[in-house]
């Protein structure tokens, strides 16, 4: 049976790790003056050089957490401005950084859309619960919103950025031998918290 959906949505959250309350709290970061990179609201992201810039880049990227808003003082008109997502290049007035605002809770769980099938078969998929996945990064220019998916061919028992936890029983999209259906995660490599000892 399909699933419903048809494309990825980025990382929604989802609970904590031990199903503890997740209080959505969202901690403030800078993008740099001028980034000429798009970020969407959804979109993992990570700390270089004491700015957000996507964490979606690579396999092992270690993420901080998810962007979710993003504030700045429009350069032509001065007034504060609020958006979901950084739609690149912002110059904020007198050259200011732009406030990102960041789930950055290293437990947070995240539903996510899975590119393939993550098995033929459920037994299977269930075989590489915990296992670790790397995402297909883009998102929408015109609405802001990432269409980030866990890609499951891209898969190590323990070195990719997001680790699979188990199916998200979705009604409408929990086939888990079909694509695009949604699956719980939990950053596996995060800039605070790295499970894999290095």
């Amino acid at each position: 049976m399909a699933n419903r959906n048809s494309a990825g949505f980025g990382f929604i959250a989802a609970g904590t790790l031990g199903n503890t309350p997740a209080t959505n709290g969202l901690s403030e970061y800078f993008i740099d003056a001028g980034d000429t990179a798009n970020k969407y609201n959804g979109m993992a992201v990570q700390v270089t050089a004491g700015y957000i810039v996507t964490a979606e880049d690579a396999a092992t990227a270690e993420s901080v957490g998810v962007l979710q808003g993003i504030f700045y003082n429009a350069a032509t008109t001065l007034k504060p401005t609020f958006a979901s997502w950084y739609n690149a290049t912002i110059t904020p007035a007198n050259s200011e950084d732009t406030k990102a605002f960041v789930n950055d809770n290293p437990f947070q769980l995240y539903n996510v859309a899975s590119d393939a099938a993550v098995a033929s078969t459920v037994v299977g998929a269930h075989a590489v619960y915990l296992d670790t996945f790397d995402v297909n990064t883009g998102g929408s220019t015109s609405t802001g919103r990432s269409n980030t998916t866990l890609d499951i061919g891209d898969t190590h028992a323990t070195n990719n950025t997001w680790r699979l936890i188990r199916s998200a029983e979705d009604p409408e999209n929990n086939d888990l031998t079909a694509a695009y259906c949604t699956v719980v995660v939990i950053q596996n490599l995060n800039q605070y918290i790295d499970s894999s000892g290095s």
